[in-house]
C-alpha cells in the first residue's frame, strides 16, 4: 500500500529527473491541479460571495432557472 510518503517520494525523483527549464510550467500544473480539487473554506466562499454581492455580480433569485429544462 503507497502511503504519502511514498508519493512524495516518488514525485521528488521525478522532479529530479526533470530539466530545470520546465520546473515553472510543472509548478503551475501542481497548482491548478490542487486548486482544483480543493474546496475553499467556508469563510473563503462567504468572502467570495459578499463580494460579488457588493460589486452587483448577482442575478435576481427568479432568473437562476431560466434556460435550465424542468
Amino acid at each position: 500500500m503507497m502511503t504519502q510518503e511514498n508519493y512524495i517520494e516518488q514525485i521528488q525523483q521525478e522532479l529530479i529527473k526533470t530539466p530545470a527549464e520546465y520546473l515553472p510550467a510543472l509548478l503551475k500544473i501542481i497548482h491548478a491541479f490542487r486548486e482544483s480539487i480543493c474546496m475553499n473554506s467556508a469563510e473563503e466562499s462567504f468572502k467570495t460571495g459578499w463580494s460579488e454581492i457588493q460589486k452587483g455580480q448577482y442575478e435576481p433569485i427568479n432568473k437562476l432557472w431560466d434556460g435550465i429544462a424542468r
